[in-house]
């Protein structure tokens, strides 16, 4: 099992680099050809949208690096490994983005506020964001391509962010009409704003699930009514509750209580774990570790006595209320 880890981390490692690569290289084109179109266009608008690639160039060279840290094997600092590093590292892209767009809104409301004089953007501009939209919806599919490979909630969050940038550069070619028909260029600036906006809304939703991971949480009922009913197909095995899930660096991260006959030999029992065991990996992909700890059969206290963990009871709770939330909105 411990090879077969070694062998995912190693493969992910290498996806998220070459990913990071082809986003390096992209970026650095689209973002120097933007920030000088910008310049030269007199667009705001589009330098925004190149200040926001080049942080899109920060954040695939600290993939780079995030990409080397998890391929390090467990240690004694690290007994887990060094996977957290990409949900650390998602979670820096988030506030490298709200920053970003903050900046962007700050420069671009001052310029509307203030009423400074501004030349109309031109076709250099245009051109150049035409160009960026080709280019943003290829890097966004190949992130989308190799988040989905090596499942990486980094490479998914970078590529939402370049999907974020499709529609951002099309704000910012719209504005970019309005500007050169009306001839008013303020409305360039209010474009830029706009795409702030833009910038700091995926940089929070990114962010929250970053924390999701960081906190040990989970939102997929899907899996742990998976681990349940492994836990039911194995004879002698019940009552499975106490049970955490948490990814690390993709991979699950499993922790369950099952209750056994409390007459069987400890032999016995440790059987029923192993094949406990055994049923989750074929009900649930990309399993990390998987700790059943066993108890005699009615010797368990509630969830919520125990105070940490779900059950059964907690799961179907929540998912009463998920089916209750959906035909409310039906």
């Amino acid at each position: 099992m411990a090879g077969a880890v070694k062998n995912r981390t190693e493969n992910r490692a290498a996806l998220i680099r070459a990913a990071s690569l082809a986003a390096l290289f992209g970026n650095l084109a689209l973002g120097a050809l933007k920030i000088g179109a910008g310049i030269r266009g007199n667009s705001l608008a589009v330098l925004g949208d190149g200040i926001d690639s080049s942080v899109d160039i920060l954040i695939a060279l600290m993939a780079l690096v995030v990409s080397r840290v998890i391929s390090r094997p467990a240690d004694r600092g690290h007994p887990w490994g060094h996977g957290r590093a990409e949900t650390v590292a998602t979670a820096l892209l988030a506030f490298f983005l709200f920053f970003a767009g903050a900046q962007l809104i700050l420069n671009s409301l001052a310029n509307v506020i203030l009423g400074e004089p501004r030349e109309l953007p031109g076709k250099l501009a245009i051109i150049a964001t035409l160009i960026s939209l080709a280019g943003k919806l290829a890097l966004a599919l190949v992130q989308y391509y190799f988040g989905k490979k090596a499942d990486s909630a980094m490479l998914r969050a970078n590529a939402k962010n370049m999907t974020g940038d499709v529609l951002l550069s099309l704000g910012v070619l719209a504005g970019l009409g309005f500007s050169i028909e009306t001839g008013l260029a303020s409305i360039d600036s209010a474009t830029a704003s706009l795409v702030g906006v833009w910038v700091i809304r995926s940089a929070v939703g990114i962010f929250a699930e970053a924390n999701l991971e960081l906190m040990d949480g989970s939102a997929e009922t899907e899996s742990y009514l998976a681990v349940f009913d492994a836990v039911h197909s194995v004879e002698g095995a019940g009552n499975p509750h106490r049970t955490r899930m948490r990814r690390i660096a993709g991979l699950w991260d499993i922790d369950i209580d099952i209750e056994v006959d409390p007459n069987l030999t400890v032999s016995k029992a440790h059987r029923i774990a192993t094949q406990v065991e055994t049923a989750i990996k074929e009900r649930v992909e990309g399993i990390y570790d998987i700790m059943v700890h066993v108890e005699p059969s009615g010797d368990h206290r509630s969830g919520n006595a125990e105070g940490f963990g779900l059950d059964e009871a907690t799961i179907g709770e929540a998912v009463l209320g998920e089916a209750a939330i959906g035909e409310h909105e039906k």
